[in-house]
């Protein structure tokens, strides 16, 4: 125990423990703009490898079914094996597999580079956010470094459509690709010099059984609802995928409950706090990236926005989520219990959502979509970082990894659902909408524009639910009080055994 606490004591007092934020910092902006950084891309990769439609969302599935899938098994890599090492294995791998991506001579090299960066990003973000748990333990530090943290994990997907946007236009596509890898190389120089860690449990044994399990069962709920976009939820494929990973996760909390040294220890999620940061999170990405997907067809498609232009029109959102971070929730993190800025952050931002769902063919972005984005982003910024800092405390030193990995797991599932779930209603209701007005219309055109964004409008209403339901949660099961100032770290949860 002494040990332990001379060890947090050095950390608290390392002078370049904040240069040491700004490495972990710059490892998760890389990890989750990667996300979408592509997605503006996405037309000119395809034309250029000769993509066809059916296939060219694996340029996005690949990477998120891999991410979300193995992020279970990345966060007890880095309990065992050590944060530090697992941080600069997880940036140079991520690394390796951009190079091979952008260097991409066909549709299927990519399609591997893309899955190859998502194993690694697995590794990575667990990895980055454990670090930063045990380097920020003070309550008054620990919430300006989860400010920064949150503000990035909530604003890294919508960078990543500006980086992508003026990449794409004044470079090519293949530079979304390159661009981590002077980014990689810049925080393994600075995880090497700047950060500490505690050595791994050598002795520890990896939980196999509850490896092929519990990531079998989220590789396959993700993948089917990847593919209930092309083929429909009624698709036996799709259908069989869904119900197969609820039947794996099942039998995984069984075998969690019998393991000696289990992949997910339960009383991690056990936790009534733990369990409603978790449940919020993922029901705010699937709100989240629904909205990121329709906003980007609707402003190049719908309004001719250039991608540069699209981009740019994300940045109203990124910086309020910055300001709702780091100047709004950070400052008020020590005096207010955590519900108290999650919920109404959800609130927040359905009522952004809710503003959407009155947008036309002729919408002026400045007085009907910007005030929506800044709500939402308001909104986001109050949730996110609240969050992440009450889900990793109080947790064991080696159990911080894994429990890392599932905050990150509840944010990569529940986009993955949220893209799929509100994709196929979306395009159910234009469908059904084109097909009412078509006939005898002398505007075929218009009246198809139309039926894309009363697809998008429905969809919104969807999520303004889903987003009211997450603030919900977070109001009736995250009840911790707000830690006081200058208070040590609440105590750790029992060691699970390793």
């Amino acid at each position: 125990m002494s040990v332990t606490r001379s060890a947090q004591s050095a950390e608290q007092t390392d002078p370049r423990r904040w240069w040491g934020l700004v490495v972990i910092a710059l490892a998760q902006l890389m990890v989750v703009l990667d996300a979408t950084i592509v997605n503006i891309a996405l037309p000119s990769a395809q034309r250029d490898l000769g993509m066809s439609d059916g296939n060219r969302q694996w340029v996005i599935t690949a990477y998120t079914l891999a991410f979300g899938g193995l992020l279970l098994l990345g966060g007890r890599i880095a309990d065992l094996v050590g944060r530090k090492r697992t941080f600069v294995i997880g940036l140079v791998g991520f690394a390796a597999a951009s190079a091979l991506g952008g260097a991409a001579t066909g549709s299927g090299m990519l399609f591997a580079a893309r899955a190859l960066q998502g194993v690694f990003a697995a590794v990575l973000a667990p990895s980055a956010l454990s670090l930063l748990t045990t380097t920020f333990t003070d309550p008054k530090e620990r919430g300006k470094a989860f400010g920064i943290y949150g503000a990035l994990a909530g604003s890294g997907s919508a960078i990543g459509f500006i980086v992508g946007g003026l990449l794409t236009e004044y470079l090519n596509w293949r530079w979304c690709l390159y661009v981590n890898v002077p980014i990689a190389v810049a925080a393994v120089i600075g995880a090497l010099v700047l950060l500490h860690d505690r050595p791994g449990h050598a002795g520890a044994r990896l939980d196999v059984p509850g490896v092929l399990l519990g990531c079998g069962g989220l590789v396959a709920i993700v993948y089917g609802f990847s593919e209930a976009q092309p083929r429909g939820w009624s698709d036996p494929l799709v259908l069989t995928l869904i119900v197969g990973g609820v039947v794996l996760l099942a039998a995984f909390v069984w075998w969690q409950s019998r393991a000696r040294t289990p992949l997910l220890p339960l009383h991690i999620v056990k936790d009534r706090n733990r369990a409603g940061c978790f449940l919020t999170m993922g029901l705010a990405v699937i709100g989240m990236f629904g909205l990121f997907l329709f906003m980007t067809y609707y402003l190049q498609v719908v309004l001719a926005y250039s991608p540069v232009r699209t981009g740019l029109a994300f940045l109203p959102m990124t910086a309020a989520i910055i300001v709702g971070s780091t100047q709004i929730s950070a400052r008020l993190m020590n005096h207010v219990a955590p519900r108290m800025l999650m919920a109404p952050g959800m609130v927040l931002a359905a009522g952004g959502m809710l503003v959407l769902t009155r947008m036309t063919v002729n919408s002026s972005y400045a007085t009907e979509i910007l005030p929506a984005l800044l709500l939402m982003g308001l909104g986001m910024g109050l949730t996110f970082m609240p969050v992440f800092s009450t889900a990793t405390a109080g947790v064991a030193p080696q159990d911080s990894g894994v429990t890392s990995a599932t905050v990150n797991t509840a944010q990569q599932v529940g986009g993955s659902i949220g893209t799929a779930l509100l994709n196929t209603i979306a395009t159910t209701s234009s469908t059904a909408y084109v097909g009412a007005h078509l006939a005898g219309s002398s505007q075929k055109a218009l009246v198809v524009r139309e039926g894309v964004v009363h697809g998008y409008t429905v969809a919104i209403w969807w999520a303004v639910g889903i987003m009211l339901l997450a603030g919900l949660v977070a109001a009736l099961m995250v009840t911790t009080k707000p830690p006081k100032q200058g208070a040590p770290a609440p105590a750790p949860l029992p060691e699970s055994v390793a």
